[in-house]
């Protein structure tokens, strides 16, 4: 058992079972023993790598959006870009880098911030973007981002905000909970609570026992306040994130430790702790906002953006082994059955 699994066994012995939201909340944000105020998980030498690791393309094709949806918004004169969850700073420094070609003027007048609830990866962001063109600035909470036309950008950050489960059992839907076994270890156990009707997808009242819902207030939660911002100053938003587009069934939760699946419960504080997200409970709280919405894997929006193009343009004169890596880069980012299908987009803005 870890520190914070002992920590979390003494809760549960004294106070009872927690929800997964409150063991996932724990994990990953605990002050002195979660996961992301502890340390660095992203790249080779941490625990996974996302798409702005993979290749500065993703960084690239994000910034070509940015650039047009500031257009689309009517060129205000003066916006904030804002990423959410913004890890090592990846994105930011290939976004900021390629809208200063685009247009320099943009960049020089324009407001880039990150939102980082981690002073550990604060730092490294600082480092990272130390060289980068731009005004930087970080918050660690979205409301304190200037009132201004915002557009967001964010990648793998609704995951990791908890979500709830729930069970069927005996024909009831009963909340999954983390609770204790005869020898003090962490583990799963059904609790009292039962979600709301209205949260059950079609067929529920048919699924077996064992099936598992999943939802997630905090992320629809988080997802009205920066609709609302966008409702009210202008801008849009591009999320990536893996998870499915219709509601559905089943077990989503994760862990990841050393690039290698983990038990949920093995490594308290040590593994990163994620589940799918529900892009269209997401997209109904922007669209009761009163936004558009789109949704599409993440092959289809790199597609739309020019990834063939990108790739092209840069094996242009490189020697075989630089092609090679570079198509490699482009497959992880968009291949059938990698990040390309896994992977979904969703994208909010004003009506037209």
């Amino acid at each position: 058992m870890t520190p914070l699994g002992d920590r979390i066994a003494a809760l549960v012995a004294q106070a009872g079972p927690i929800g997964i939201a409150e063991f996932m909340a724990l994990c990953l944000f605990d002050p002195e023993h979660g996961y992301y105020t502890t340390r660095d998980p992203f790249g080779s030498a941490g625990d996974f790598t996302t798409a702005p690791e993979v290749s500065q393309m993703f960084g690239e094709l994000v910034a070509v959006w940015v650039y047009m949806a500031w257009q689309g918004a009517g060129s205000p004169p003066e916006v904030c870009v804002a990423e959410l969850g913004p890890g090592r700073g990846t994105l930011m420094k290939d976004l900021v880098r390629t809208l200063a070609q685009f247009d320099r003027a943009f960049v020089e007048r324009t407001r880039f911030a990150l939102v980082e609830a981690s002073p550990r990866l604060t730092d490294v962001q600082r480092a990272t973007l130390a060289p980068a063109p731009g005004r930087f600035e970080w918050h660690d909470r979205l409301e304190q981002l200037p009132d201004l036309p915002t557009i967001f950008v964010g990648n793998e950050i609704f995951d990791a905000i908890p979500a709830r489960q729930y069970v069927r059992h005996g024909g009831r839907w009963l909340e999954r909970c983390i609770g204790l076994d005869d020898q003090g270890r962490l583990r799963f156990v059904l609790g009292t609570g039962t979600p709301a009707a209205s949260l059950l997808p079609p067929g529920a009242d048919r699924a077996l026992d064992g099936t598992v819902l999943e939802h997630a207030p905090a992320r629809e939660a988080f997802m009205q306040t920066i609709a609302g911002r966008i409702a009210r100053f202008g801008g849009a938003a591009l999320f990536f994130d893996y998870g499915h587009l219709e509601p559905g069934l089943g077990d989503t939760l994760q862990a990841v430790r050393r690039h290698a699946p983990d038990g949920v419960l093995d490594h308290p504080g040590e593994a990163d702790l994620t589940s799918h997200v529900d892009f269209r409970s997401l997209a109904a709280v922007a669209e009761g906002c009163g936004l558009a919405v789109q949704t599409a894997t993440q092959r289809d929006l790199l597609l739309a953006l020019g990834l063939a193009e990108r790739v092209e343009a840069l094996s242009a004169g490189k020697d075989e082994a630089q092609r090679a890596r570079i198509a490699g880069e482009a497959e992880r980012l968009a291949g059938a059955g990698a990040m390309g299908d896994l992977f979904k987009a969703l994208l909010v803005t004003r009506p037209a």
